[in-house]
């Protein structure tokens, strides 16, 4: 029998916690009883943090590394994605779906935690949710979780503080850049999901992005990893499915099926007064969509990458 999503990735917690010195992280418990693993809030981090988060946050099934490639001239390292359980390790579990608010403290949640709630609409369609005895959470966020933040995930979890592990960094880290730029293949199926193509053809997939520079406040750090995905994210898929109806779909998959694609993701928060849900939701999804069909053999590509404007975006000046 397969481990459940909250083991697997407690598991790789456990390996994480043993080399946290190395990793340049920092383990703490709440007064609750909590653990708190902090890769990039008020901790160091590094680059083997942000590859074991995002692992983490896709409950190890998925392999994330980095590789060097370019960008206009300038090099530049990529996040590259391979699993071959792309619906529970991207949309069970690393989608940034639960949007946690608790007093003043705000983070965006995801990892397998998200099965054990189960509350969104999509685990309806894929099923995935989970009732485990410890669940493990993935917090994007500029503060450590309060015992106000551990008690409100508790009770929705139903699970006692002590079963709770939460790992936290900022997008402006080198960790949280890292597990951001690592849902580029997550961003293609949440698209596929939007568009109602049936999830369950998609056999295994791989997803690249480029890595921006760390940046100095997180709300370049948001602009920078949009753009990396938008605009440098590449996505294979191997799907068994039907040619005409791929070829319909995927054409709509591509960031630039979006009327506000075509500019750096800070250009176009500001077009909208800073206002994120006044941005067409269609436009979050990679540059480049490969579809690799096993039933019939055909391959259908679909949009582009923008190496100018990620070069505007990254390195404006060069």
């Amino acid at each position: 029998m397969s481990l459940a999503l909250n083991e697997r990735a407690g598991r790789l917690v456990e390996q994480m916690v043993a080399h946290a010195q190395d990793l340049r992280i920092a383990v703490s418990r709440s007064t609750s009883g909590a653990t708190i693993v902090d890769c990039g809030v008020q901790a160091e981090g590094g680059l083997g943090a942000g590859l074991s988060l995002a692992r983490i946050c896709m409950a190890d099934l998925a392999d994330v590394s980095l590789f060097h490639g370019e960008i206009g001239g300038i090099s530049t390292p990529y996040v590259q994605v391979v699993t071959d359980s792309p619906v529970p390790a991207c949309m069970a579990s690393q989608y940034a779906g639960w949007q946690i608010s608790v007093e003043k403290y705000f983070a965006m949640g995801s990892g397998p935690m998200r099965a054990a709630y189960g509350k969104e609409e999509l685990f309806d369609k894929i099923g995935g949710r989970e009732q485990p005895p410890s669940a493990i959470g993935i917090l994007e966020t500029k503060k450590l979780p309060t015992d106000e933040v551990i008690a409100f995930l508790c009770e929705k979890l139903r699970i006692p503080p002590d079963r709770l592990t939460l790992l936290a960094a900022r997008a402006s880290s080198q960790a949280g850049t890292i597990q951001v730029v690592a849902r580029s293949l997550e961003t293609a199926l949440h698209k596929l999901y939007e568009l109602k193509f049936d999830l369950s053809q998609v056999v295994s997939g791989l997803g690249s992005a480029p890595l921006p520079p760390v940046a100095a406040e997180e709300m370049q750090a948001i602009g920078w990893t949009n753009d990396a995905i938008l605009y440098g994210g590449r996505v294979c898929l191997w799907v068994r499915g039907d040619d005409d109806q791929i070829g319909e779909i995927g054409s709509r998959v591509p960031s630039c099926a979006s009327p506000d694609h075509g500019e750096p993701f800070a250009a176009i928060f500001q077009r909208y007064g800073q206002d994120f849900y006044k941005i067409d939701p269609m436009l979050f999804s990679p540059a480049e969509m490969v579809f690799h069909n096993l039933k019939s053999g055909r391959t259908q590509t679909f949009g582009r990458i923008a190496p100018e404007i990620l070069k505007r975006s990254f390195f404006p000046g060069s």
